[in-house]
């Protein structure tokens, strides 16, 4: 069993059912029919939500435990959701396949991971394809509220203007509030989000 497993297999939603707020900020950005990829989707609480808003989600998730939590959940809202189990070091993120990019706390991953899984992204958006992004800085570590405890997994407003460059950035903004995401996420969080379009 994975870490992952593991971590998912408890009681109920490690990260809660409600979706990432940052996400639902970026509401008037979707619209029906839009394609979407829900990255690292974990029990499905931001898949489920964007299917919600009428997209055509695909939900990628490494975690068999996890992907099971989230069909349920597709279930209880009615709602229909393709989920793919898949290590993301190892997955065809194909070309220009998504009107939308959902990347919430895809953190998990080491710099040389993060750069392979941010160019599967950019290749994978559609033109005028829209990435929305939120992660934690550096100094969350002081937090502990959330996300691993490497400092180098973490975004800086630098890195993600150098990683993302050659996108139309529409939004980037750091900034310290209070998530409540189940008891994976809860507290005081040192947060960056950005909304970029290629």
């Amino acid at each position: 069993m994975s870490m992952w497993d593991e971590r998912f297999a408890q009681e109920g939603y490690l990260f809660g059912t409600e979706p990432n707020e940052f996400l639902v900020t970026q509401q008037h950005l979707l619209k029906p029919g839009m394609s979407c990829l829900a990255v690292a989707d974990g029990e499905g609480r931001n898949g489920v939500w964007l299917a919600q808003q009428g997209l055509q989600v695909l939900s990628v998730e490494a975690s068999a435990v996890a992907l099971a939590k989230a069909q349920k959940l597709a279930q209880q809202r009615g709602v229909t959701v393709t989920f793919e189990q898949a290590d993301l070091a190892e997955w065809q993120w194909g070309e220009s396949r998504f009107d939308v990019v959902a990347a919430i706390f895809i953190q998990f991953a080491p710099p040389a991971l993060r750069e392979q899984m941010f160019a599967g992204i950019k290749r994978s958006l559609k033109p005028g394809g829209l990435l929305l992004l939120q992660g934690y800085t550096p100094r969350q570590l002081e937090y502990k509220t959330g996300g691993p405890p490497h400092a180098e997994n973490m975004y800086t407003e630098t890195l993600l203007r150098n990683a993302f460059g050659d996108m139309e950035i529409l939004h980037l903004r750091e900034h310290d509030d209070h998530i409540s995401e189940g008891t994976g996420h809860s507290g005081m969080s040192a947060l960056i989000d950005m909304v970029a379009r290629k």
